[in-house]
């Protein structure tokens, strides 16, 4: 029995104003005073303001700075719709992302409230409802900022980035904003809003969770059942469970006599959900019919993959910890990226998603960590990761900040955390929530009395029992890096490898202690055809010391810059590299791209010869979510940096790569990130006479690395060695510099020619 819905996205009437004491508290004001614009949802008010003229592009030059004002403004949204005729169900508004304090009104009456802009709002809107007839429906926001400024916020709670008072406020924290993000405190309805009927009777929510897998291909899914009845008596009722991915099936029964209650289902021969490259990525789709008497009530499908998800973490320093991912029992090598916001107005996030994921499911991660200064992603984000077979560790939205664990504060985080895990929990490719970003490492030197004063009573108390409620079969991380009492920074197992930023190659990243490194970047300049996008030309060759350079950084200027400068980050690792740098932007882009694509490389490929002391990396990051000046290895206009095709190369499931010099020679490693045995053809090449320096075929041991050769070499040596290998009849390249910097920059883009000619061969434009 399908249940009606209704959508009210579309155009929309907006009045808007500054808010001060004298605004009266009803919906005439904004009406009689406000200007008046129209307005899109799913939408933002700055894009309202730019389509009606009012304002320029937020994302030219310095444009972001004239939007600073109406972080002060009162914002009122309009329009009318046709009410269903009267039935006996009941009607809810739903608004899956309201920004932020907001209140919703029906043909002028009240009708609710919102206050977090993270998670969707439910409004009971039957008796406000005229039927069959015209409705006004009315949604005022008041300013974010006015609201914070009457918080009671404590001393322990700060930032550590700009925007203090992102600590009080359910907005994602890049909003304020970050070094990857401009700040846009918004407004707006970010995503849809509808009308949808509610059956009296009917199925509320299901959780469905791998229990066991047995050795002889069985599984046991437990199944978690929630429903609703107006019924006086409980008696009738009966559950049908229905599941299938293709020729394998389950079929379940039950009698019910409450309204929640938990089953287990035996599957025999159970089709498995396994990471991208080590095999399938099996989904059932599963049917439950709730039935009254042998009568279909409601029906609700759902898509879940049967899979056993762990992470085996040791709390030790140094060599001694541990932090690896096992899925069905097997050691996965983890390879992916950070997931950032992917717009800084988040109501254009669904139009970029599938171009942004088809870029990660081409590079060959296997895995991705959605960061906790992002909004949550919706179920499109994850059912591409379900069918692509990418991981999904999701921190909770909390970044880079010590925030209150007062009462109030601590039960929004546990209702937003249960809001969140009750709506996701279900796909297969969730591996971990994990509790925020940074906050454990932001607290160290903090000069707190005593070191129990780090206590962080949200990710030790609130969030985990929050998890264990309502995900029991999914791990729980404190914290990304979690570090506990006593531990250094760099100790843990699981670490964040940002450090100094200077040569890749330096002792730093050669020698760090990380089993598992779920953040580590490097900066490349965008290419100069997205720059004309957002800097004028004829600041295109000043990008030292220019505030539009700097406003795209990102610093937010008004408040001032922050406490390191990304731009003179990346022209110091040109310099480092090339021992020059060039005048002109053209050139300072290749040279900044080959700087950040050999160092990606780098450290992709220190984790995968360094398997299983190092068991994973999720580098920084994939896509910028607008124009700035990033770690990004596409920039916000889908033009891919050089780094984007290095990393697609040494991210396939068997490379053959070399490793660093020792003694007299490199190391060549055949690395395989997968199940399977596969024989392999390779060569390794001199890249500037074509001499063969090592060749052979040789079989791959499924998830294992093998040692194939040494390649002697004189200690300071700079040579290009071009690698080919194949597997089942299809050609791999990969490629190696070996020697110390500085290097010719004329040598190096000779290099690189015969680098994108190499198997899977690309073009490379700036």
């Amino acid at each position: 029995m399908e249940k009606k819905v209704f959508s009210l996205n579309g155009p929309w009437k907006l009045y808007y104003a500054l808010e001060t004491k004298d605004m009266r508290d009803d919906l005439d004001y904004l009406r009689e005073h406000g200007e008046c614009i129209g307005a899109k949802v799913p939408g933002n008010v700055e894009l309202d303001l730019e389509r009606a003229g009012k304002e320029p592009d937020p994302f030219f030059g310095e444009n972001i700075y004239r939007f600073r004002k109406y972080e002060f403004y009162r914002w009122q949204f309009e329009r009318e719709f046709d009410a269903p005729k009267k039935s006996d169900s009941r009607w809810v508004m739903v608004f899956e992302g309201l920004n932020c304090f907001a209140e919703i009104f029906i043909n002028g009456e009240w009708v609710g409230e919102s206050a977090n802009s993270l998670i969707a709002h439910e409004f009971d809107v039957t008796d406000a409802l005229r039927y069959g007839e015209k409705n006004e429906l009315t949604v005022r926001i008041r300013s974010a900022i006015n609201e914070a400024r009457h918080m009671d916020i404590p001393a322990f709670a700060e930032t550590h980035e700009n925007g203090k008072e992102l600590v009080a406020l359910r907005i994602p924290p890049s909003a304020f904003g970050w070094d990857i993000m401009g700040r846009f405190v918004s407004a707006g309805m970010w995503r849809g809003v509808r009308l949808e009927e509610r059956k009296e009777t009917r199925i509320k929510d299901a959780y469905y969770a791998t229990k066991f897998l047995r050795p002889n291909g069985g599984a046991i899914v437990h199944v978690r059942y929630f429903w609703e009845t107006d019924a006086p008596i409980l008696d009738g009722f009966a559950l049908k469970i229905h599941g299938e991915c293709g020729e394998s099936t389950f079929d379940h029964d039950q009698v019910v006599s409450f309204v929640n209650g938990n089953l287990d289902i035996h599957i025999d021969h159970a089709k498995l959900w396994w990471p991208k490259h080590y095999g399938e990525q099996a989904l059932y789709t599963v049917t439950m019919t709730l039935l009254k008497d042998g009568v279909v009530m409601d029906t609700r499908v759902d898509r879940i993959g049967i899979r056993k998800a762990e992470v085996d973490m040791v709390m030790k320093p140094g060599d001694e910890g541990e932090f690896l991912v096992k899925v069905n029992g097997c050691p996965i090598l983890c390879k992916g990226s950070n997931w950032v916001p992917l717009d800084a107005l988040h109501s254009r996030d669904a139009e970029r998603l599938q171009a942004a994921h088809d870029l990660l499911d081409d590079a060959g991660c296997n895995i991705i960590r959605c960061w906790g200064g992002n909004v949550y992603e919706d179920h499109a984000f994850f059912d591409l990761c379900d069918e692509r077979g990418m991981l999904v560790w999701q921190d909770f939205t909390m970044a880079c900040a010590t925030y209150s664990a007062m009462p109030d504060f601590a039960e929004q985080i546990e209702n937003e955390a249960i809001h969140v895990i009750r709506k996701l929990r279900n796909h297969p490719s969730i591996l971990l929530w994990a509790g925020d970003n940074e906050v454990d490492e932001g607290s160290i030197g903090r000069g707190f009395a005593t070191e129990s004063s780090r206590y962080n009573a949200l990710t030790r108390e609130v969030l985990p029992r929050a998890v264990r409620m309502n995900d029991p079969y999914r791990y729980y991380l404190p914290s990304s890096p979690y570090i506990p009492d006593g531990f250094p920074q760099y100790q843990v197992p699981e670490q964040h490898n940002w450090g100094p930023r200077a040569y890749f190659k330096d002792d730093f990243y050669k020698h760090s202690t990380a089993h598992f490194i779920s953040e580590c970047g490097y900066h490349g300049c965008p290419a100069v055809k997205s720059l004309r996008n957002y800097i004028p030309e004829d600041q295109l060759d000043r990008w030292m010391n220019n505030s539009i350079w700097d406003t795209h950084n990102t610093d937010y200027l008004p408040f001032g810059h922050r406490h390191y400068n990304r731009i003179e980050l990346m022209q110091k690792q040109v310099d480092i590299l090339f021992g020059e740098i060039p005048a002109h932007i053209e050139e300072f882009a290749r040279l900044s791209q080959i700087s950040q694509a050999e160092a990606k490389k780098f450290f992709i490929e220190r984790t995968r010869i360094k398997k299983w002391r190092r068991t994973g990396i999720i580098w920084w990051n994939m896509m910028d979510g607008w124009p700035q000046i990033s770690d990004a290895v596409v920039d916000y206009y889908y033009n891919k940096k050089l780094a984007y095709y290095y990393i697609k190369r040494v991210q396939q499931p068997i490379a053959v790569m070399m490793d660093e010099l020792v003694a007299w020679g490199h190391d060549v490693i055949l690395g395989n990130d997968s199940r399977e045995d596969k024989w392999v053809q390779y060569t390794v090449k001199d890249g500037d006479s074509g001499e063969i320096l090592l060749q052979g075929e040789t079989l791959s041991k499924a998830n294992e690395n093998v040692k194939i050769g040494n390649i002697t070499e004189m200690s300071g040596q700079q040579k290009l060695y071009l690698i080919t290998w194949e597997v089942d009849g299809k050609a791999y390249g990969n490629h190696y510099i070996s020697g110390y910097p500085s290097y010719h920059k004329e040598q190096m883009l000779k290099w690189v020619e015969k680098i994108a000619a190499l198997p899977d061969p690309f073009c490379w434009e700036v």
